[in-house]
């Protein structure tokens, strides 16, 4: 598990945290190498831990940590150099869906940084043939995420949903004189426009 068991070592060891259990496709056995690592978190105070989350993942070096703002139950969700996608969820701690992102200088980034980990783990998808969850999840990224940015047409594909992406958020950045950190990004893209299944391995898992 390389960098994932290590995060998880330290959510487990947390005094807030009771139990840690890995599901998904990892757990199953299922996984390709892009899946993500899932683990259910059990807390006696969701509010200790989670404060806390951001402190714990810094050593990691996160390319992204949010709180996962499209989620039934609240969801840490953490890129790491690889690209490694790690999802931190409390399956007894219910939420409701945020509202379509309101576009500006000061939420940019967090658009960001939700972009592509929503891509990432659609990139996995298409790795386990799943193309009818893609253009379904396609039709909700429009919504939720590129129409605020102005892209009004419904991307066919997660090659076009990254360049009509790419393109809005350009603009945005001339019109707000801001520029978004493309580390995230250039772990990203490269694998929404790779066909070689063989072309890419997290560093930090086993081969």
């Amino acid at each position: 598990m390389g960098i994932a068991e290590e995060i998880v070592g330290a959510v487990r060891a947390h005094p807030a945290v009771r139990l840690v259990e890995p599901i998904g496709s990892r757990a199953r056995g299922t996984a390709t190498e892009l899946s993500d690592w899932d683990f259910h978190i059990t807390a006696e105070d969701f509010g200790h831990i989670a404060s806390d989350l951001p402190v714990l993942a810094a050593p990691y070096d996160p390319l992204a940590a949010q709180w996962d703002p499209l989620g039934d139950c609240e969801s840490y969700l953490l890129i790491l150099p690889g690209p490694v996608k790690v999802d931190l969820i409390f399956p007894d701690v219910p939420r409701s869906w945020n509202p379509p992102w309101r576009i500006g200088p000061d939420t940019l980034a967090a658009v960001d940084a939700h972009f592509w980990d929503w891509t990432l783990w659609l990139v996995s998808k298409r790795r386990h043939g799943m193309s009818d969850r893609i253009r379904g999840e396609l039709l909700r990224m429009s919504r939720h995420l590129l129409e605020p940015l102005g892209v009004q047409t419904v991307p066919r594909s997660l090659e076009e949903a990254a360049a009509r992406y790419v393109r809005a958020r350009n603009r945005l950045e001339t019109r707000y004189n801001l520029r978004v950190p493309r580390r995230l990004e250039a772990e990203v893209l490269p694998l929404v426009k790779s066909s070689d299944p063989d072309h890419y391995r997290p560093t930090g898992l086993p081969s």
